[in-house]
């Protein structure tokens, strides 16, 4: 098989996600709790006017998850250590050649912060058993959050996630490109030099590129920009536009950047926050973009998108999210349409 990661623009079958669970990232009050699983739904239900959503649920949750998602929403029980989708669940690929769907079965060791995961470890192999189509296995801690592509041969990643010794400590660029290449069909990597200042927090991920940088198309990347210099990231960013301005793609391109200013907030209770425009989700026709209560940043954020994607975009307050440790891609993860008749859900499994 020769597969390829396609480009998050293009047809989606429908959207993965994982219900909240209880647990330390949920916070310790009940408020918190409840704010956790209000955010979650509210952006499974901002993707059902646009394609299906299919929720993973822990046991535990299944009352609370019937009771607060749409009857449209597709469940499917498994056990579940936290709910980051994007991170745990499968990379989607097709194989150009005879259509067909597969997913990157990446190892996931918890960000390499060492905390339990090894339910959370199965769930990518699990939906692709739901799914009936080919598991790809790789060897590389990698997540869903530490990659972009446009689709036609380049991604971008950080030297602080797939070269994280406490993930791939065996790891050289030239490792990982290679294996990026084996599994997601990619020749050319763009390696930033790291993340933003929150992201190396307890709750972080050390440098998610999907909280940075995205393709809105070939040869066009949407950038997070702090202009405050008050705020760390304000130093951080000029670092990673250099590379960006200085990196063709894999047809030899200069990449055209789209600044995505911060909103105006800079601080939140535990620190400098890292709230980025950046951290969307594209879907079939739409996009579902990340609110902050800033209503000029977050309708100058809307008008840019809008624009870069010539789609709908829906803002989703985001913040409680923000606050667990990520934001609306890192909870959701797309399953691109396929030619073949494959990853349609098995009978019983929704």
């Amino acid at each position: 098989m020769a597969w390829r990661m396609p480009a998050e623009t293009d047809p989606h079958e429908r959207i993965w996600m994982a219900f909240p669970r209880e647990g330390e990232v949920m916070g310790d009050s009940s408020a918190a709790r409840e704010s956790t699983y209000v955010a979650w739904t509210a952006v499974a239900h901002a993707i059902l006017p646009f394609e299906p959503v299919t929720m993973v649920v822990d046991p535990t949750e299944r009352e609370r998850a019937r009771r607060m998602l749409s009857a449209e929403i597709d469940i499917i029980e498994a056990p579940l250590n936290d709910f980051w989708m994007r991170d745990f669940g499968p990379t989607f690929v097709i194989d150009d050649v005879t259509g067909e769907l597969g997913g990157v079965d990446w190892i996931f060791n918890a960000w390499g912060q060492g905390a339990d995961c090894a339910d959370d470890a199965l769930i990518a192999a699990r939906i692709l058993d739901e799914l009936r189509v080919a598991r790809v296995p790789s060897l590389l801690v990698n997540e869903g959050g530490g990659i972009h592509v446009d689709g036609e041969g380049t991604v971008l990643v950080t030297e602080t996630v797939q070269l994280d010794p406490d993930r791939n400590p065996w790891a050289t660029k030239e490792r990982v490109e290679a294996e990026l290449a084996r599994t997601i069909g990619t020749t050319t990597a763009i390696w930033l030099p790291r993340g933003l200042t929150r992201d190396y927090d307890e709750l972080g991920t050390r440098g998610h590129v999907d909280i940075v940088a995205t393709f809105a198309s070939p040869g066009r990347v949407l950038v997070h920009a702090q202009h405050d210099p008050e705020h760390p990231d304000h130093a951080v960013m000029p670092a990673i536009y250099d590379v960006l301005r200085d990196a063709t793609d894999a047809r030899g391109r200069r990449l055209e950047l789209i600044e995505l200013p911060a909103p105006a907030q800079l601080r939140d209770e535990e620190g400098f926050v890292d709230y980025s425009y950046v951290n969307h989700l594209v879907v079939n026709g739409g996009i579902i973009a990340c609110g902050f209560d800033d209503p000029v940043a977050d309708a100058r954020a809307r008008e840019a998108l809008a624009e870069a994607y010539g789609r709908e975009v829906v803002t989703v307050d985001a913040r409680e999210i923000f606050a667990r440790g990520g934001g609306i891609h890192c909870i959701t993860q797309q399953q691109p349409a396929a030619s073949a008749s494959s990853g349609t859900l098995a009978k019983g499994g929704a």
